[in-house]
């Protein structure tokens, strides 16, 4: 937009808008996060209550079938419906999303019988949704609603209705979905999360499902990031200090471990433990004289940011990773981790 245009905006900005002042604009923030805030609690409530049953056969429904959970709904309801079956998805719960519009032409094509239907539609009566409703029927696939119609096509034709709680939308003029859609999400959030719980679904599970990003960073396993073989910085117990410290520098991780005679290890010594001691006379004395014992170490099966907890809360840079023998097998350093990601 060249500055021209610009300019023209921001006037005619100004005739559209009205003077709002800042008070009001946080008063009306204030509402609006109050008034949906309110929608969960009668939500909750909800569940406590009649959605109880419903909500439960629901899980059971969704977690026995041998297909994919495929949501479907249209406008902002078509909008939480494709987050859902992205939560799902990634939560263990094969799923995806199928406009309602679109399946009327051709998209029906993606439901299979093995699948089951989690519809969503505020008032139960969309008329994009009347082929999903038809074909499952006809074809006897599990359907779910999310509705607030109790009596509308979409509960009628449904199996398993979870009626939502008809409360005010934040919407000054009680049009725009606001409200209805923050507890259509928060619904669908904890059917999801429901399932994950009822599959045992563990970190590692979703780290197969989010290998990308901070996040898959920080499922990652340090046994995926460590040094091994030749790289570990080790000595055994009574090696001179200053062969020690030669293999501390050389191998440039700020630390040599040290092991015992019988393969475990013992000790370690670091960049500050050498520097430390550069007053005394360490030609002729064992590392064991400046090591210290029992080091923090971390298992192979530790998460990365797990790891990355333990380098911050003791400012250290690395840690020897162990078996459970306490034999060491690797060693992993904090710019391993920010490499991939840890924060």
């Amino acid at each position: 937009m060249d500055s021209g245009a610009a300019t023209r905006y921001c006037d005619l900005m100004k005739k559209i808008l009205p003077d709002f002042p800042a008070a009001e604009i946080l008063r009306s923030a204030g509402r609006t996060i109050q008034t949906e805030r309110s929608g969960l609690d009668a939500l909750a409530a909800a569940l406590e209550n009649g959605l109880s049953g419903p909500f439960s056969r629901a899980v059971e429904t969704l977690g026995s079938i041998s297909g994919r959970v495929v949501v479907a709904g249209v406008g902002k309801s078509g909008h939480i419906g494709a987050k859902i079956a992205a939560t799902l998805a990634s939560t263990g719960t094969p799923s995806q999303f199928v406009h309602a519009a679109e399946a009327n032409h051709g998209d029906l094509g993606m439901i299979t019988g093995n699948d089951a239907i989690v519809a969503l539609s505020w008032s139960g009566e969309s008329a994009e949704l009347k082929g999903i409703l038809a074909y499952s029927r006809r074809f006897q696939i599990p359907l779910v609603a999310f509705t607030s119609g109790v009596t509308s096509a979409l509960a009628r034709e449904a199996d398993i209705v979870l009626a939502l709680p008809k409360e005010q939308e934040a919407c000054p003029h009680g049009l725009a979905p606001t409200t209805s859609t923050l507890m259509q999400l928060a619904l669908g959030d904890a059917l999801a999360v429901a399932l994950l719980e009822a599959r045992g679904f563990t970190a590692g599970d979703f780290h197969t499902f989010h290998p990308g990003g901070q996040l898959g960073a920080n499922l990652a396993h340090v046994g995926d990031v460590m040094h091994t073989g030749d790289a570990v910085p080790l000595v055994p117990t009574g090696t001179l200090a200053p062969e020690a410290i030669m293999t501390l520098s050389l191998r440039k991780f700020g630390c040599v471990g040290v092991t015992g005679a019988d393969g475990r290890l013992i000790g370690i010594v670091t960049d500050g433990d050498v520097a430390r001691n550069l007053g005394n006379n360490l030609v002729d004395q064992p590392i064991d004289a400046i090591m210290t014992r029992n080091p923090k170490t971390i298992a192979p099966t530790s998460l990365a940011s797990t790891a990355m907890a333990i380098l911050n809360k003791n400012s250290i840079g690395a840690l020897i990773v162990t078996d459970d023998n306490q034999g060491p097998i690797g060693i992993v350093h904090f710019h391993d981790l920010l490499r991939i990601g840890v924060a």
